[in-house]
Formats: C-alpha cells, structure tokens, sequence
C-alpha cells in the first residue's frame, strides 16, 4: 500500500510537470469563520512567520513515509509562503477576534498591543493525508504586560488523491486552526 502511494504521489508530481513548461501555481482560500472567540487585546500585529526552508520554496513540497520531500518546479504556490502563511494568520485571526489585526509591517499609527511571531518547525502535507505543523508562538505585549508562549501540534486530514488543490486547502483550514489556537492560548 505504501509504495502504491509512493507511486501515485510520484506520479502526480511528474503529470503535473508534464503539462506543460508553464508551472502551475495554487491558491489557498480562506475556509469559513463562523464563530468569535474574545481576546485580551484590541490590536495584535502578526509579524513575518518562520517556516522551514522547504516549507519557505515557491514548490509544494510532499513528504514521504521515509521521511524524503518531493516536490516539482512545475507545482509552485501562488504566493510566496512567509508572507502568505502570515497574512492567512492575520487575516484568520481578525475574523475570529473582530479586533484589529494586521500582519507586518503595522500599518496603523498608534502602536499594537501585542505582537505574534511564530516560528515553524514543520509545516508538511504527507502522502498518507495529512497536512502537519508544529512549532511555537510568542506573544510580546506592550507597556509591561504578561507575555507569553507556547507549543503548537496541529495536523489536518486531506485526501490525498485531490493533488495540489487539496494541499491547499488542507493549509488553509490548518493556518485557520492555528489562529483559533493561538486566539485561545496566547492572546487572552
């Protein structure tokens, strides 16, 4: 079974090259926020991410169960992932919050209240269906107030015979459950 998806992801990556000499970029649209969840503060900027470097590549990289990444010139993400991942953070997060967010550089005059950097040490899809991230958030806030961190272990089931469009939104509905959990645990 596993190398019959070793197969398929292999082949996958070699029919998506073989389209043409033209790559294919990929979009991740934001899923639907329904519900609010309340913060301790009324500005939060979302500075630059930390992604690892294969994560950081233009090419959409999937991991195999031996641990390799495959990945292809000719399946690139649409936007470049540090300052995609943290708009998707920002953007997430003032849905959930109703607050003003906004990711780095600030643009506002006044200064935030608080300020979220997170630093990824995984952020994968996998052939077996799930797309992975981990790492740790921090939270600096202004005036002396308690800051704080904290670990994050998120993974989102997608099928993986969907091919680069069900990567995408496996990151989306992931980028969207870390905002919720960094809402909950760093900024209340």
């Amino acid at each position: 079974m596993i190398a019959a998806k070793s197969f398929f992801a292999l082949g996958l990556v070699a029919l998506l090259a073989a389209c043409g000499s033209d790559a294919e970029r990929f979009t991740v649209r934001a899923p639907e926020v329904s519900e609010k969840t309340s913060i301790a503060f009324s500005s939060v900027e979302v500075r630059d991410v930390s992604l690892p470097t294969y994560a950081a590549a233009e090419e959409i990289s999937l991991q195999m169960a031996d641990g390799r990444l495959i990945s292809s010139t000719e399946v690139l993400w649409a936007d470049a992932p540090e300052r995609a991942v943290a708009l998707e953070l920002s953007q997430n997060l003032a849905r959930l919050t109703g607050r003003r967010i906004a990711s780095e550089p600030w643009p506002f005059e006044a200064f935030p209240e608080a300020r979220v950097e997170v630093r990824f040490a995984e952020l994968v899809a996998t052939e077996a269906g799930a797309f992975r991230a981990s790492g740790q958030y921090f939270v600096a806030v202004r005036d002396g107030g308690r800051e704080r961190s904290g670990l994050f272990d998120l993974s989102v089931p997608f099928n993986p015979e969907g091919g680069p469009n069900a990567i995408a939104a496996a990151r989306g509905q992931l980028v969207l459950d870390l905002a919720r959990y960094i809402a909950r645990n760093g900024l209340k």
